[in-house]
């Protein structure tokens, strides 16, 4: 592993970049960042089982004391994939508040932007829910590379880029972003940079904004506590002495190499051979003057996107290929559910265990009820069945389960998908495949939309040998788990 490429982020529209000077307000409104829905409130449970229960295998980034938040990616109904940010319960105790900065983000809308499409306030939960980027962060590309280190072209387009959102915000009257380090740039499906919208959003325990994940923090904020819009341009410095040199630099260093004119000690030894002094030059002159110690002193967004509009290298090329990465990769996998994953790798075992644990509440409202007629000995001697194959079934005597199971069903007298369910299993760890197959069918008869009848058949089928089949089934029953976790 190299010093720093690969990445998660956001979607875009362009194949290929042009570097002609425009105006970074008129980037709201075109392209993609049009199409998008307007903001909206979403239900909890809707983005619950969008990201499988918020489970950890979904989790993107997470933060520590200071910065009481996670992110998990998470998928819609309609197959649209988002970024969910979880803040913990101690944050943004004013629910009203929490909606009214969230719908100000949530206004503003650019191609420059993973931008923020809705939010979430009930009970105790704050969460914000925006656009998903496939291909992760700057971070990661830059500095945990594998293959091939950015490219000079590449990192110059996302400084410009991260310019053009900056001054883009500042012109819809948001120049504060708290926390501009490399983990915010983010890169679509076509491999543009984008800035992350979480960064536009105030962390709060209290309504106040406070720093949570600077590796270098600006002068000012360490006199006040404050992040003022200046603020913003010293981290973007700091942002360019990572693009230079492919490395975190303390500030005060880069400064001093700087002011000694020891220029290849700042530079990433990976680009010696294809950078252009001058470019090398003029970018050094932007890092320094965005670290002014003085506020007034450091250069405005404007002046920053004009700066960088001449370092433009390989215009005509799509970021993608300037990244390595192949266009329009297919979007992340929604992780299975346990059952699901167990079904899939026919862990029986766990299977065994995930029955016994749920029992028979997924037959609430499918089992029939008994009138006091039908309570006679027959009656009686079909639930003493079911009595005596659960008793089995939670001893592990499977052989005894599935005939106790057989005789419960055979009596006619009660529907319970659960008991096909489990004689299922029984038959599966006495390795009857086609028996069991045809158990997880018939429970998925008297249960049309349980997702544990599909897990069970895609288990039959693995243990047949009918793996595209049973692949497919996971997909039908992954699909259903997530209707039946929106309405609970």
């Amino acid at each position: 592993m190299g010093a720093g490429c690969s990445g998660f982020e956001f979607r875009f529209w362009t194949t290929g970049f042009k570097s002609e000077p425009h105006d970074s307000a008129d980037l709201g409104g075109k392209g993609e960042a049009s199409s998008l829905p307007s903001f909206r409130e979403f239900n909890l449970d809707k983005l619950r089982a969008a990201t499988s229960g918020f489970s950890r295998d979904n989790i993107v980034s997470e933060h520590g004391e200071k910065a009481p938040n996670v992110v998990f990616k998470g998928q819609l109904d309609d197959g649209v994939w988002i970024a969910v940010k979880r803040f913990n319960k101690s944050a943004w105790p004013d629910a009203r508040q929490f909606l009214d900065e969230a719908r100000v983000v949530g206004q503003l809308r650019s191609e420059r932007l993973a931008n923020l499409i809705g939010c979430c306030y009930e009970g105790d939960e704050r969460l914000l829910v925006a656009e998903f980027m496939p291909h992760e962060t700057l971070s990661k590309h830059l500095f945990h590379w594998e293959t091939q280190p950015m490219k000079w072209a590449m990192r110059m387009r996302v400084a410009y880029f991260l310019a053009q959102a900056l001054d883009y915000c500042s012109s819809k009257g948001r120049a504060l972003y708290h926390d501009l380090n490399a983990y915010r740039v983010l890169f679509d499906e076509s491999g543009n940079p984008r800035l992350s919208c979480f960064g536009l959003m105030k962390n709060s325990r209290d309504g106040k904004s406070y720093s949570t994940n600077l590796a270098f923090t600006p002068p000012e904020y360490l006199k006040t506590g404050r992040v003022i819009p200046e603020s913003v341009v010293y981290s973007f410095g700091t942002l360019l002495l990572d693009l230079l040199s492919g490395k975190h630099i303390p500030p005060s260093h880069a400064l001093d190499l700087i002011r000694g004119k020891n220029y290849a000690m700042l530079m990433d030894s990976c680009l010696d051979a294809h950078l252009l002094n001058d470019d090398r030059a003029d970018l050094i002159r932007l890092a320094s003057r965005c670290l002014e110690y003085e506020p007034r002193d450091r250069p405005n967004t404007k002046t920053l996107v004009s700066s960088l509009v001449p370092l433009q290298r390989e215009t005509e090329a799509p970021s993608h290929a300037l990244l390595g990465i192949t266009h329009g990769s297919a979007s992340p996998t929604k992780p299975l559910s346990p059952l699901g994953e167990a079904c899939s790798r026919v862990d029986l075992t766990a299977i065994h265990e995930m029955l016994e644990k749920v029992g028979y509440k997924d037959d609430e409202g499918i089992a029939n009820e008994l009138s006091f007629q039908m309570w006679t000995n027959q009656i009686q001697d079909t639930l003493n069945s079911k009595k005596r194959a659960d008793a089995a079934f939670r001893a592990k005597d499977f052989t005894t389960a599935a005939t106790s199971y057989t005789h419960f069903i055979d009596g006619g007298t009660m529907i319970s998908p659960t008991a096909y369910a489990r004689r299922c299993l029984c038959y599966l760890m006495n390795e009857k495949a086609q028996e069991a197959l045809g158990d997880a069918m018939q429970a998925q008869v008297v249960s049309p939309e349980w997702p544990t009848a599909f897990y069970l058949q895609a288990a039959a089928l693995f243990s047949l040998g009918m793996e595209n089949d049973a692949r497919e089934t996971l997909k039908d029953g992954q699909a259903l788990e997530a209707k039946w976790s929106s309405r609970r």
